[in-house]
């Protein structure tokens, strides 16, 4: 799977555009979703000449080049079609939303944030990873899942089945058994 992962926002400050690029001491969140096959795009409810401008200070506050896509959409047809702003944050406010969309175009979560909440880039790699992983092997990942912790069997095969592809699983009853993480 290599979704595609769809920030929006109209960058003024360290918001989500500047987080992309610069995170962690350099190896920013557009390095994580690169290491993950993923490709970030920003769609923002400014005009071009203003990513133009801002395009600066994102190396400056954030240390890095803008490295991504932004689809300016100053009319905000995007942007409203798809919900995309945070119910009465009023005319002139950032696009929040976040959208993992997956290789066919089938969109796998949607995130609308309030512009007072910053988002979290860690749940959304976590997320990534999580889809990933359930599009390669029938399993699903429990509630805090991080990469490499355990995860749960999928119903639809049987225990013994489940032993033969994953060796280890553990069966606390008949629909939720446990397994080692297995790798791609």
């Amino acid at each position: 799977m290599r979704p595609i992962y769809a920030s929006s926002d109209g960058v003024h400050s360290d918001t989500g555009v500047c987080g992309i690029s610069h995170r962690n001491g350099g190896f920013g969140a557009h390095a994580a979703l690169g290491v993950r096959g993923v490709k970030p795009i920003a769609i923002s409810v400014d005009p071009l000449e203003s990513h133009q401008q801002w395009a600066g200070d994102i190396g400056d506050v954030g240390g890095t080049d803008l490295n991504f896509p932004i689809i300016a959409d100053p009319d905000k047809a995007v942007s409203l079609t798809y919900d995309m702003i945070h119910p009465a944050e009023g005319d002139t406010s950032t696009v929040r939303s976040v959208f993992i969309i997956d290789p066919a175009n089938k969109v796998r979560l949607t995130l609308t944030y309030p512009k007072s909440v910053g988002r979290n880039f860690d749940e959304i790699l976590r997320v990534i990873d999580a889809l990933q992983l359930t599009d390669l092997v029938p399993v699903s990942t429990p509630v805090d899942w991080e990469p490499g912790e355990r995860v749960i069997v999928a119903p639809t095969i049987s225990t013994e089945d489940a032993k033969a592809k994953f060796g280890e699983v553990e069966e606390v009853k008949p629909y939720l058994r446990w397994t080692p993480q297995p790798t791609a």
